[in-house]
């Protein structure tokens, strides 16, 4: 769980002329701040600026400057101050829009309040971002109009140079999509890494600086290359018989129309009848061939994609099991859960379907290439004429939906934010009579989400409609030259009917290719997350002796303890303690001593910054994490419990045993009573943490599965702060049955909870040990202790006036 800082409020950015540029924050985290900067959106040079002026900065570890969303993501040292961080960035974003105005010589950019549509356009980019292209065709165009054309015509009509000029455009469109879109460095729709270093390598991984392209597809993909070969062969073969198939097709039309195929008559098939029952022979099976290879290659990639996804989920959650707690703590549960589940999955479907489609597109257009190139040289440039028109329109409309898609995206998670938000406040709208204000907003946000959505599905239908425009007008200028060709009697109709569908069918497939893009830059950016997962450190573990070896622990000792949180004072000074083997320790203290910190370090949850903690003479530190922790039974102030019946959660961690046993450890807890006054008793369901039962519940019935796994050490961390006095002292009692020859450490405010231990430790701010002695040693001494007795209790102690709740008077 992170800590929430404060938020450094919006650094102050003026633009030359006084303009003002709101930057404004949206998460500030120890360690980790995002902040929307519109000055950069649909700006990916004034991004690049950003992200390398506060990447010069001191404390600042990496940042993210994405001019598709206009986020700016900070991963900085987290002793920096967050108000020093929000200034630098508020210095370099007004530096950077400073300098490139004053090198444009223009007014600097817009103000960054922007309409969607105007974020759209900036995200889709401008018409100069093709500048290359068109000025290359312009010039093209304007050489064959002034009539120096002839020479330069028949230059690119040839069928190499025309082949390298579309992969030269091809090329140099998607390169300045993918650098405009700004998803070749980060994802606009990832969750925070929370982390200065998410793509740091774990353990013989290759570097950063290796981790996309080809290494991190074979990455996702490890072990299981073998099978990805043949899925990518089965892909590469189903493509192949698919184009071979629309040839046949074509071929056998026009041997229809002209009545015969001198081609068949050389090879021994005379007659039409014949020929066609043999074309019709190779066309069913041609179709049962691509019907079993692609059933094929389906299933493979399918089966291939859930192998990987199950692999990467199984070690990814082995990893975060043996991660530090503390490391657990700085990053959310819901970041790793989504990078469990919608990354790992992430990953699966690339694997699984994109992969598939994309070996897919580059076979059809590898065919349809050398096809035109074998058979039909003449034509060839014009069958590729379209291919950088179509790629171009196919990314220009996805760098567009990507806004339209996170509007409503955004428009959608304020609907539902807003429904549950009513729903859980029901009781307090009823109460203040707004049920109409209510459905007021929420009918304004859904016609803002529909109207989102709306926007969205235009744009999908314009750029299903002018592809296919695209693509069919290939077909009569394709025909025309081919005709030309023909009537010339530099082509034959054979040679030319099997490539007439070939140029349609490629170029549709097209209209995927800014889905496929995108797929590719966020399965990149899914498996930088995976990995720097399994970057952070995992608890080292010790060489102790196997749990079934070891002998009884006894004494623990604390000698001269320090320990601080990151970024934060110490919260243990210097701090010495001895808990004697099978007796009780009270440890007590104001709010913030370091008490639970004390528990922490028994469980090596976290470690000393200096000192050390021993049990039984050795270091934790050497001992095996199993031979520790299965020594110590735990029971926090907030015990958590899983989704399950009751008994299910009384046997964790002692799953064989029997209902008699649960029953036993219930009772000793105090719990059987309102256990079997609930109507399935035992195997009454909790719910999610336990949200079915009271606080005091929880806690007995943590404190039963302490009770079953009998553990030799027990710590109890206001393990009964919940439950009233009566239920206390039923606990007490079975407690102090059950810590008979047992090393019993209890954490506590409540003074009557530990009045009986054998000694008592009474830490002060800063976690310096300000007493110790027995229940009576400190009353005597008339220290903290006594004070803290006589608050609580009222019995006057050691001279000490006793404090009434009777306004507010001493007596």
């Amino acid at each position: 769980m992170s800590l929430l800082v404060r938020s450094p409020g919006p650094p102050a950015v003026r633009r030359p002329g006084g303009a003002r540029a709101p930057v404004q924050v949206r998460s500030v985290v120890p360690g980790r701040q995002r902040w929307d900067v519109p000055a950069i959106l649909g700006r990916p040079h004034l991004a690049q600026l950003v992200e390398s002026a506060l990447t010069a900065v001191d404390g600042i570890h990496e940042v993210r400057a994405n001019p598709v969303t206009g986020r700016v993501l900070l991963l900085h040292d987290p002793r920096t101050a967050p108000r020093e961080v929000a200034r630098a960035l508020g210095r370099c974003v007004a530096d950077v829009c400073a300098r490139t105005a004053a090198v444009s010589g223009g007014e600097p950019a817009r103000d960054g309040a922007r309409t969607d549509a105007g974020a759209r356009r900036a995200a889709g980019g401008t018409a100069a971002g093709l500048s290359p292209l068109l000025i290359a065709g312009g010039g093209a165009t304007a050489a064959l109009a002034l009539g120096c054309g002839k020479a330069a015509f028949s230059v690119l009509t040839q069928p190499l140079v025309a082949l390298g000029l579309v992969t030269v455009g091809t090329t140099v469109v998607i390169r300045r999509a993918w650098r405009r879109s700004g998803l070749a460095r980060s994802d606009p729709g990832a969750p925070d890494p929370g982390a200065p270093d998410p793509g740091a390598p774990g353990p013989g991984e290759p570097g950063p600086g290796r981790r996309r392209g080809q290494n991190a597809y074979l990455g996702m993909v490890a072990g299981r290359r073998r099978k990805f070969g043949v899925a990518a062969s089965l892909s590469v073969l189903s493509q192949v018989v698919e184009s071979g198939l629309f040839a046949v097709s074509a071929f056998t039309l026009m041997t229809v129309i002209r009545g015969g195929s001198t081609a068949l008559t050389r090879l021994g098939v005379l007659g039409l009848g014949r020929q066609l029952a043999f074309l019709g022979t190779g066309i069913g099976a041609a179709t049962l061939l691509l019907m079993g290879l692609s059933y094929s290659a389906g299933r493979t990639w399918h089966k291939l994609g859930k192998e990987v996804e199950h692999e990467w989920r199984t070690r990814t959650y082995d990893h975060v099991q043996r991660m530090k707690p503390s490391v657990l703590e700085d990053e959310r549960a819901s970041r790793i859960a989504q990078v469990l589940t919608e990354d790992v999955g992430q990953l699966g479907d690339f694997v699984g379907r994109t992969m598939h489609e994309s070996i897919a597109l580059v076979t059809c257009f590898g065919v349809m290439v050398g096809a035109y190139l074998l058979l039909a040289p003449q034509v060839a440039w014009a069958a590729m004429l379209p291919i950088p028109l179509v790629t171009w329109l196919s990314l220009r409309f996805h760098s567009r939906a990507v806004a339209d898609h996170e509007a409503a995206g955004a428009r959608k998670s304020q609907l539902y934010a807003q429904v549950v938000n009513n729903l859980q406040a029901n009781q307090t709208v009823k109460a203040s009579c707004t049920e109409d204000y209510e459905a007021r907003r929420i009918g304004e946000l859904s016609d803002a989400h529909c109207d989102a959505a709306h926007r969205t599905d235009r744009s999908a239908l314009a750029q299903t409609h002018l592809v296919r425009l695209c693509a069919g007008a290939t077909l009569p200028f394709t025909m025309l030259l081919g005709s030309r060709a023909l009537f010339a009697g530099a082509l034959t109709v054979e040679r030319f009917a099997p490539l007439f569908d070939m140029p349609p069918a490629a170029l549709w497939r097209l209209n995927r290719l800014g889905d496929i893009t995108d797929e590719h830059q966020r399965a990149l950016a899914a498996f930088d997350r995976v990995r720097y997962l399994h970057s952070l450190p995992v608890e080292a573990d010790g060489e102790g002796e196997p749990p079934a070896t070891r002998r009884g622990p006894g004494r623990i000792t604390l000698e001269n303890v320090t320990f601080a949180y990151p970024g934060r004072p110490p919260v243990l000074r210097n701090l010495s303690m001895e808990m004697a083997q099978g007796q009780v320790t009270g440890i007590v203290g104001s709010t913030g001593a370091g008490k639970t910190t004390v528990a922490k370090l028994l469980m090596r949850f976290e470690h000393p910054d200096s000192g050390c903690v021993r049990l039984d003479g050795r270091s934790v530190s050497q001992m095996s994490l199993r031979e520790l922790r299965g020594a110590i039974g735990y029971v926090a102030q907030e015990p958590f419990l899983f989704d399950g019946t009751i008994a299910d959660n009384i046997e964790y961690g002692t799953f064989a045993a029997d209902r008699r046993r649960i029953v036993e450890a219930a009772r000793k807890a105090g719990a059987d009573t309102f256990i079997e006054a609930l109507p399935d008793g035992y195997d009454t369901r909790v719910g999610e943490r336990g949200a079915a039962l009271s606080g005091g519940q929880k806690q007995r019935i943590a404190l039963a599965r302490m009770i079953l796994n009998a553990p030799p050490i027990v710590i109890l961390d206001e393990a009964t702060s919940a439950v009233d006095y009566e239920t206390e002292a039923v606990i007490q009692r079975a407690l102090n049955a059950f810590a008979h020859r047992r090393t019993l450490i209890v954490i506590a405010h409540r003074l009557s909870t530990i009045r009986n231990a054998d000694r008592i430790y009474v830490l002060d701010r800063g976690g310096v040990l300000a007493e110790k002695g027995t229940h009576e040693e400190l009353l005597r001494s008339g220290g903290r202790y006594a004070s803290l007795w006589n608050l609580q209790t009222g019995e006057r102690a050691a001279g000490l006036p006793v404090v009434t709740q009777q306004n507010g008077r001493n007596s």
